[in-house]
């Protein structure tokens, strides 16, 4: 843990030299527990590509008249930015003051009631009435996604975006989606907002109070001014790897089937906007022993105990280290689309993350109700030693790399020793791993995994039923579900799903996996930002239309949807 969470590795950020040098020091440990290779052509690595960055292209303009003030060329970088997710293209037209840019008309707020931006150009302030105040009721309607959302769905041809209280732009980011928002959308400087309201009186301080203090959008036609723009993003590619080694099973029979122990090695970088850093706008080194190098350390452990030990397992065993789990579990759905070994004779996987931090003797075990063998073996594994607080969940789902082995029917376990206030910041650091503890978890892991190896039959998978209080994979802070489990990877224009939940909305409304959804309750969906936006506005009960793209064909079903 200590090595894989130093400052030498900086954070260990997917497709970094950092993440390298983690990938290349797992590969040096499975060649001394006597590991064989088991990636493509007998090497050790899985290599695949993934959008790392975004960065400017060439046709990046903008251009307001008539506006007063210096008569100058508008430059990118300097005056405004593209937004990382902004569509590229060119538009030229009148333009609209649409106050926050937001529209909740269930908390009688909307900058757009009476508005028409059908082909206008939206300026827009960033956050909300109440600043950038978390606890606003406000503050869900406030991300760019939404804003964008709301302005493209309104009709609007682009969106621009001002800080009302700094003259800074918005960073370049990517967000880790790959779907644009469908229109261009960019941030421009406060100080080119008070030369466009200056001829009207207009004082952009007055409006911001007037709408904290009133609670009503303020709007402001802009029909002399004419807005030119362009836009122009590029995706950068990288490439990262999964780490995969193997040993051979020595039952002539049962050799051809295998376990999968897992865990994934990136983490964060050095944060930032877009990285899933809980302190995005500190630019420091985000080491995550906690998340994951405690369960990069525990596969390695375990790796160590099977290489090392003169008793060879009855099935092969294959230790799979995951790249890109924190920018979606690209390494295990790459790997579970492009496997090493037939899913088929795949028994179980299990997963390690976040596993050294232990509070009050207690561990959770997600996934026992993948397996009708679970729940004795995970009770039997505990009772022989080291006897810990088992908290068992049966569901199969889980924002971790698991979740891409159970949405290919595989029986899976999920070992998570909590939360805590150092999750996705720069203060995950190797010193408050407790070390004892997480020896523990991982002798634990070891004596289920020993017991897998042998046992007589291969595990039935059995798909969980969802329960409201596992929600649906659709994420945090919403109040429903869907019950589906996106596709983080996907390079489509919607929002790809990877499996859904038994029981749920959207398996009984008879969705499956591999369908695009493009639109929710009517609204379109371009990305997951879109989706996620539009989960945020349902409520319990409610009954929603859904359309989809299935093999190249557009079908539309019909949901109830479920409390989280």
């Amino acid at each position: 843990v200590k090595f894989l969470a130093s400052d030498e590795l900086e954070g260990r950020g997917t497709g970094s030299a950092g993440n390298k040098k983690a990938a290349e020091y797992i590969v040096e440990q499975f060649t001394a527990f006597g590991l064989k290779p088991a990636g493509p052509g007998g090497s050790w690595y899985q290599p695949f590509e993934f959008v790392s960055a975004v960065q400017l292209g060439k046709n990046n303009s903008l251009s307001i008249a008539p506006m007063i003030g210096p008569k100058r060329p508008l430059l990118v970088d300097k005056d405004f930015r593209p937004l990382g997710f902004s569509s590229n293209a060119s538009v030229k037209g009148s333009a609209v003051f649409a106050g926050y840019g937001i529209s909740a008309p269930e908390k009688n707020y909307d900058d757009y009631a009476n508005l028409d931006v059908t082909g206008k150009v939206v300026i827009a302030l960033r956050y909300g009435p109440d600043g950038n105040d978390m606890h606003s009721e406000y503050y869900k309607f406030t991300s760019f996604r939404n804003k964008a959302r709301y302005a493209r769905d309104k009709g609007a041809a682009a969106l621009i975006l001002v800080d009302p209280l700094d003259d800074d732009l918005v960073k370049l980011s990517y967000d880790q989606s790959f779907a644009t928002s469908g229109i261009p959308c960019l941030t421009m400087h406060r100080n080119l907002l008070e030369r466009i309201l200056e001829p009207l009186n207009r004082d952009l301080n007055q409006i911001r109070d007037s709408i904290k203090s009133s609670r009503k959008p303020v709007a402001i036609d802009l029909p002399e001014l004419t807005v030119d723009l362009s836009t122009e993003i590029i995706k950068v590619m990288g490439t990262t790897a999964n780490v995969i080694g193997k040993i051979d099973g020595d039952d002539e029979k049962l050799k051809n089937e295998h376990l999968i122990i897992g865990a994934h090695f990136d983490h964060l970088g050095f944060g930032g906007p877009g990285s899933g850093s809980l302190q995005p706008d500190v630019h420091e080194i985000h080491n995550g022993a906690d998340d994951n190098a405690s369960g990069s350390a525990g596969l390695l452990e375990v790796a160590q105990r099977f290489g090392t030990s003169t008793d060879k397992p009855r099935r092969t065993i294959l230790f799979l280290a995951f790249s890109g789990e924190e920018m979606g579990t690209l390494g295990s759905q790459y790997y579970t689309n492009n496997p090493v070994m037939p899913l088929n004779t795949s028994m179980a996987m299990l997963n390690m993350d976040m596993i050294g931090r232990m509070k009050d003797n207690s561990i959770t075990v997600s996934g026992v109700g993948t397996a009708a063998l679970w729940n004795d073996l995970v009770k039997k594994a505990n009772a022989e030693t080291d006897t810990l607080t088992i908290k068992t969940v049966a569901d199969g789902f889980g924002p971790s790399d698991h979740a891409s082995f159970y949405t290919k029917d595989i029986p899976v376990l999920f070992f998570f020793t909590g939360n805590h206030p150092d999750y996705h910041k720069p203060s995950d650091d190797w010193d408050k791993i407790n070390v004892s503890d997480e020896a523990r978890v991982v002798r634990y892991v070891y004596r289920i995994a020993n017991e897998l190896q042998q046992v007589a039959e291969k595990p039935a998978f059995i798909k969980t039923q969802t329960t409201a209080s596992m929600g649906g994979g659709d994420g945090r802070g919403f109040t429903v579900t869907l019950g589906v489990v996106p596709d983080y990877g996907a390079t489509v224009e919607g929002m790809r799903i990877d499996g859904t939940r038994a029981g749920g909305p959207a398996e009984k409304a008879g969705l499956k996996a591999g369908d695009v959804i493009t639109k929710l309750a009517k609204k379109k969906v371009m990305n997951i930002y879109d989706y996620m936006g539009v989960l945020t506005e349902l409520k319990t009960g409610d009954v929603v239309e859904i359309e989809v793209l299935r093999d190249g064909k557009s079908m539309v079903f019909s949901a109830t949807m479920q409390k989280r």
